[in-house]
């Protein structure tokens, strides 16, 4: 089935409406440069795709059902359901995320964005190689560096990409190197990549190729191996890297629900950087072409079972999440009047909707 906006079109397998229908779940990804996509079902359980323009749209996390986070080139977002509930907008959107506030981060290039167990704001900081978090002061707050990057000013050395929380805790993280010196995680990228235990600051897994996006989901790590086109889990036991699923693409961004785990794809961006990984061979092999889009594994049979993708002049996806409980969702963006024509306010304790 296919769906088609402007220059983009988006089409998905046959089973994608009745698998979020099942799953009582909507998507939202991001897409750089410039998009943010949210993706739920009509009432007539057709698919509904929303996009909005925010700046380089990278990392994203999700705060129940309320509250998107949205890592962007030199800001992250907090965007805010305005609908109360049981209450829709327009034509049946049952949540509207309104940018409500943001922070200025200078362009640190803003990989994952979590949230910790005191409601605080975390971002992987790859430009400084550490894990951050937002500042009403500073451009960021330093948490937490690698062993291996005795640099603590700007100036990209390992290309730390990607957290993992557990209990409200970053545990985990992944880069592509566990190199220190200015850009040489490059030379790294096809079996450099590690992943770094936080609390004890040991390598915990080696010989990656450009892994990101690491979750914890059910006692298990899961990461994407983007060099190699394979989603997997990492065997602490044996340090090593155990892969599930392969698909076509520069796997980047997970998210999991029930026994599935959903995974961004992107095709090659220019510039030789994705080029040169045993992802080529891996593409041969299967005599396909990278894709851009999400595709949904089952975690148990260790297969795609739904998939969307995007056609267009778009190369990348960066992050995916999960919106648990949301049939249909929206969002205001920065580009139109919209943001400034809709008003909120409470009247009698619940927020009684848009007034225009």
């Amino acid at each position: 089935m296919e769906r088609a906006s402007g220059e983009l079109s988006i089409s998905y397998s046959p089973g994608l409406e009745t698998w979020l229908e099942e799953q009582g779940v909507s998507l939202a990804f991001a897409v750089p440069p410039a998009k943010l996509f949210l993706i739920g079902l009509h009432d007539d359980g057709r698919l509904s795709a929303f996009e909005r323009t925010f700046n380089k749209c990278m990392g994203l996390a999700a705060a129940g059902a309320g509250t998107i986070y949205l890592g962007t080139r030199y800001q992250i977002w907090r965007l805010e359901n305005a609908l109360a509930p049981g209450v829709l907008h327009d034509d049946g959107f049952d949540r509207l995320y309104v940018p409500r506030r943001v922070w200025t981060t200078g362009y640190v290039n803003c990989h994952d964005v979590a949230v910790d167990d005191a409601g605080e704001v975390l971002f992987v900081n790859t430009r400084f190689g550490c894990l951050a978090t937002v500042s009403e002061r500073f451009s960021f707050e330093p948490l937490w560096w690698p062993s291996f990057q005795a640099r603590r000013g700007q100036g990209d050395c390992c290309h730390l990409n990607g957290v993992a929380i557990d209990d409200g805790r970053p545990t985990c993280v992944t880069s592509v190197s566990a190199t220190g010196e200015l850009d040489s995680w490059r030379a790294h990228r096809a079996d450099g990549g590690v992943v770094v235990d936080v609390n004890s600051g040991e390598i915990v897994c080696r010989g990656l190729s450009m892994p990101h996006s690491p979750r914890l989901y059910r006692g298990d790590l899961l990461l994407t191996n983007s060099g190699t086109g394979e989603l997997g889990r990492v065997d602490f036991d044996r340090g090593r890297f155990e892969p599930i699923a392969f698909a076509p693409g520069f796997l980047r961004g997970l998210a999991c629900t029930g026994k599935y785990a959903v995974v961004g794809s992107s095709k090659f961006r220019g510039g030789g950087l994705y080029s040169g990984l045993p992802l080529d061979d891996a593409l041969a092999r299967a005599g396909t072409e990278p894709r851009l889009g999400i595709f949904v594994v089952s975690l148990t049979s260790a297969r795609i079972v739904e998939w969307l993708l995007v056609d267009g002049p778009m190369h990348e996806l960066f992050d995916v999440v999960v919106l648990n409980g949301v049939r249909r969702p929206a969002a205001l963006g920065l580009v139109s009047d919209e943001i400034e024509r809709l008003v909120w306010f409470d009247s009698s304790g619940l927020v009684s909707g848009a007034h225009r």
